[in-house]
């Protein structure tokens, strides 16, 4: 028997203890003198609001169970529609659209969505490619309703002050299926249920140690949502979400500033670049308590850089997950570069941190095939490689709709199950795990594996090097390992540098393998973090450039 458990009930919470705190601020608008303008919603409003719009939702058929696409840009109303959206019980379908349109429309018909809330481009786009949403039988416009009809969701926030009637979720019972970047496949659906939100929060709150108060600047946008349920102020950054690498550092340090902003989740590529501008500018941000930075692997270097901004006793984090599971690990920039830094930029890869609050974590013997039974015997020792392993109250049990990436992503045990991240690492003597790189990355030389992460750090270690990335081609068994090589601007004499990499390469019991040295002109890589490398797409290339 399942205990009731709706995600919501956090937001009554913090509705409770901090009425009048900000729940949600927005940058609305800019004075004659480019001074910010903001509109704001405190938790007692959004509380309310939420409910107004719950019972709204109710007549229009959105109730208990239905899948609902939400294509609506972090502010007033998305905060107002998700929890909404929980309180009825409804399973909001979200997908980043930094995965561009095309991925982004297969997602949603995977999705098999009943209902569709979304802003008026996401109208057109649903008008323009309407045979990816033959399921859905509601539609809810977000802002000026045109000629597609539906509902407006002005028009279903109803007057009234009573509470809505909380939908009695369980714990095993689906809140919402959030999917995958598909950086390294098909993207898959991963089924939140209303417990896994509630672990997740409390090992947010727990680890981090979140106080009340915290006012957030949330510059990835499912992290927002956490913001009201932990009851801290979401400040929306000024940005477009879909493009951090490309922010304008003075509109997120202004944010900052204008707030006294005390917690900050960014992704590497907007730490990158707010962090070089903070450098080169000498701007301290003294209100910052710690940076979360998630997403994409974080350089130390990176973590270097913003640290100048902030003051000793802040920290920027770096916890490890996945969609499927996280954060499961974390570590602070204190330990980073203190300790691990060094032994990183030597090929043992890189730190990724203890297990947070009562995850359990463990490294297994490498195998591509289902495990159907967890056993004791595939626990490999310290420092050995292998294949993440997780298990924790806050652990996805399902994709949706896809059994076959269920029996390959976890392991049944006797009180439950372990997640396989896909990830390859090993544990040290003082518990941390180190990351090598993803499975699917390693290059199998018949005689012995080569990781990514460990290998490409000695190449990185030169000062032309911007980013490096290995990749196998050949006989899947039999590969030739070969490095790409993204250069920094105005490196002229490429062939005395691939020289200087091969001696490199050879002078390292990591790489000396690896003779065949490519310098690529730009990396294939996310949209929305800039840092993960499509190295299928450059196996391709490096394949058609060898003459494989």
């Amino acid at each position: 028997m399942n205990d009731y458990v709706n995600i919501s009930s956090w937001l009554k919470r913090s509705a409770e203890i901090y009425p009048f705190k900000r729940a949600v601020v927005y940058p609305d608008s800019r004075d004659s003198k480019g001074r910010v303008l903001y509109s704001q919603l405190s938790f007692r409003q959004l509380e309310r609001q939420s409910d107004r719009l719950a019972f709204g939702l109710e007549t229009t058929g959105i109730t208990r169970g239905t899948r609902t696409i939400l294509m609506v840009p972090p502010g007033m109303d998305f905060f107002i529609l998700i929890f909404a959206m929980f309180k009825v019980g409804a399973v909001p379908v979200v997908v980043d659209p930094g995965m561009g349109i095309d991925r982004m429309l297969s997602c949603f018909e995977q999705g098999k969505p009943e209902a569709f809330i979304g802003i008026e481009k996401a109208h057109v786009l649903r008008k323009i490619k309407p045979g990816f949403f033959k399921t859905v039988k509601t539609w809810i416009t977000v802002g000026k309703r045109w000629f597609w009809g539906g509902y407006n969701m002005d028009e279903l926030i109803i007057d009234r002050d009573d509470p809505f009637p909380v939908a009695r979720t369980t714990s095993d019972e689906n809140a919402a299926i959030l999917f995958t970047t598909g950086s390294t496949g098909p993207a898959k659906g991963v089924v939140y249920t209303h417990g896994n939100f509630n672990a997740q929060l409390t090992q947010i709150q727990e680890h981090f140690k979140i106080e009340p108060d915290e006012i957030d600047l949330p510059t990835f946008p499912l992290f927002a949502l956490f913001d009201p349920a932990l009851g801290m102020t979401a400040v929306i950054p000024d940005m477009d979400p879909t493009k951090p690498a490309f922010v304008n550092p003075e509109r997120i340090i202004e944010a900052i500033e204008n707030h006294g902003v005390t917690n900050m989740f960014a992704s590497p590529a907007l730490l990158n670049r707010v962090g070089k501008f903070g450098k080169e500018n000498k701007i301290k941000l003294p209100s910052l308590r710690r940076v979360i930075s998630a997403g994409a692997p974080v350089t130390p270097a990176n973590i270097e850089q913003f640290s100048s901004m902030l003051s000793d006793t802040a920290e920027v984090h770096t916890p490890y997950g996945a969609t499927e599971s996280v954060p499961i690990l974390s570590i602070g920039s204190h330990e980073i570069l203190k300790e691990t830094r060094s032994l990183s930029e030597q090929g043992f890869g890189m730190c990724i941190g203890r297990p947070i609050c009562n995850t359990r974590v463990a490294v297994i013997k490498l195998s591509d095939d289902p495990i159907k039974r967890f056993s004791e015997n595939l626990v490999l020792g310290e420092n050995e490689v292998g294949e993440i392993i997780a298990k924790a109250p806050l652990v996805t049990r399902h994709y949706y709709n896809n059994p076959e990436e269920d029996m390959l992503a976890k392991i049944e045990d006797e009180d439950g199950f372990w997640h396989r991240m896909g990830d390859l690492g090993w544990q040290d003597t003082k518990g941390r795990i180190w990351f090598c790189g993803r499975k699917s990355h390693r290059v199998v030389t018949g005689s012995k594996n080569l990781y990514t992460i460990p290998c490409e750090a000695i190449f990185n270690n030169h000062a032309s090097v911007f980013r490096s990335a290995l990749v196998g081609v050949g006989p899947k068994e039999l590969q030739t390992p070969v490095i790409c090589i993204e250069t920094v601007p105005k490196v002229n004499n490429k062939k005395q540098l691939i020289r200087e990499l091969q001696e490199l390469a050879t002078s390292n019991d990591l790489t000396k393998s690896i003779e065949h040295v490519l310098i690529h002109p730009s990396f294939p890589v996310d949209i929305r973090h800039n840092a993960k490398i499509f190295r299928e797409e450059l196996r391709v290339w490096a394949t058609k450039k060898l003459g494989f």
